[in-house]
């Protein structure tokens, strides 16, 4: 009887299709990560500044918008948000191709599409989130996060390169075209999805304000046990790892005098480990216990940077050594990253499950953002070699946030009792 949920999983018509629409959007956004940035240098001849520019636009709404939309994500129904952001991100990012076309395109226009496009990414990954404990259930949240994963794991190997070869075959506005498709085609397989998703419940009391209604959702995720341990490791994880990504490219080429297509195999391989981790997330997690499986996962992951600043004696050696830093590392994070989203979904309700995770995603795409202002400064004052170091001891720290918690004696997410940020009844 216990194997029986596991095996229905694949045999469940609407997560199947929601697996492919979130498949499809993963793989055309990581084709925009490479084709968006090559059209603005091969194609508008930006500066480095409106390069700048031009990233920013990607990130900022993650800052700018995360903590607003958590509330409108709890405050409807997440499946009707899918459809629509999808709908949005084709629209958006099919007026880049055809401003081309009308030669009406300028380094404005694109930042101004680039940032409309993030924001309903944002919008599309909260619902997202909040979404699927409805859709398949708590017994079912890790094995399905696992699929998601290991969808992403895929794009995130495969998909820069597919950019590339599309971009080098037939230019960057036709490759941002196939991603446009890929967000349709994922739009219109969510409107397949027939399960009928629980009509959010309005918060007991009078209405609350808006930065009320976000401070509920933060004070949760840091009140909350397993959030705030979960959310101070991501963070810290991030402010450290991503100084070390701010240099790592720079120390490939020019310590280890890597070419740029040894440097983007390198790169690919933390993909195909975090592919790898994905498919055995699930089973580690049932044999070892999810605790334990998380634990063992973030200390694997967390000591393979260390690898990095480490290598040398000669190019095919050092690129040896980096990828199989790197190889390790995804695949930790991977089986890491779906029991922690397993047990951020399961230990709040639904109704404020888009705020927490807004909580969550600011505190985290923060810390990245300042990680690699740090992480710049720093390989232009101590070296590259140096900065890398700093920031992969860095990342070592951030287990100890999870190894305190109670998390490292969690067997199964039906241990957690989910806690609601409403306000309390008053006590007559």
């Amino acid at each position: 009887m216990s194997e029986q949920p596991r095996r229905s999983l694949w045999h469940d018509a609407d997560f199947v299709k929601f697996w492919s629409a979130e498949s499809l959007s993963l793989l055309g956004a990581q084709v925009s990560l490479v084709a968006i940035p090559l059209l603005a240098v091969t194609t508008l001849n930006a500066t480095p500044l409106q390069m700048g520019a031009v990233n920013a636009a990607q990130t900022a709404p993650f800052l700018l918008f995360t903590l607003l939309a958590g509330v409108w994500v709890d405050r409807v129904r997440r499946l009707p948000l899918l459809r629509a952001a999808n709908f949005g991100r084709a629209v958006l990012l099919g007026l880049i191709p055809l401003a081309i076309v009308l030669d009406a395109m300028n380094i404005g226009l694109l930042g101004v599409l680039v940032f409309l496009a993030a924001t309903l990414t944002v919008v599309f990954d909260l619902a997202y989130q909040s979404y699927l404990p409805s859709l398949v259930g708590n017994d079912h949240l890790i094995d399905a996060n696992s699929r998601l994963e290991g969808s992403r794991s895929f794009a995130q190997a495969a998909g820069p390169g597919l950019g590339g070869l599309l971009v080098g075959l037939l230019t960057a506005p036709f490759a941002i075209l196939v991603n446009a498709v890929t967000y349709l085609s994922s739009a219109t397989t969510l409107l397949t999805v027939r399960r009928r998703e629980p009509a959010p419940e309005p918060e007991p009391g009078p209405t609350a304000s808006l930065p009320a209604q976000i401070g509920r959702g933060v004070r949760l995720a840091v009140s909350n046990t397993y959030l705030r341990a979960l959310g101070a490791e991501a963070a810290t994880y991030n402010l450290f790892n991503q100084m070390l990504w701010a240099v790592l490219i720079l120390f490939l080429a020019r310590s280890l005098h890597l070419s740029p297509l040894v440097i983007g195999i390198v790169l690919s391989v933390e993909g195909i480990g975090a592919l790898l981790g994905s498919a055995v997330a699930a089973r580690l997690s049932r044999r070892y216990g999810l605790g334990r499986t998380l634990i063992a996962s973030i200390v694997v992951a967390n000591l393979a940077p260390l690898l990095i600043p480490a290598a040398g004696g000669g190019a095919a050696l050092a690129a040896i050594i980096v990828s199989l830093a790197l190889f390790v590392n995804g695949a930790g994070l991977s089986i890491y990253a779906i029991q922690a989203i397993s047990v951020r979904q399961a230990a709040v309700t639904s109704d404020v499950l888009g705020r927490t995770n807004a909580g969550y995603r600011f505190a985290v795409t923060g810390a990245a953002a300042i990680g690699a202002i740090i992480g710049g400064a720093l390989g232009g004052w101590i070296g590259l070699r140096a900065t890398m170091l700093v920031g992969a001891l860095g990342t070592l720290l951030a287990i100890w946030f999870v190894v305190r918690s109670p998390i490292p004696r969690l067997r199964t997410l039906a241990e957690l009792e989910p806690e609601s940020a409403a306000p309390a009844p008053a006590v007559p």
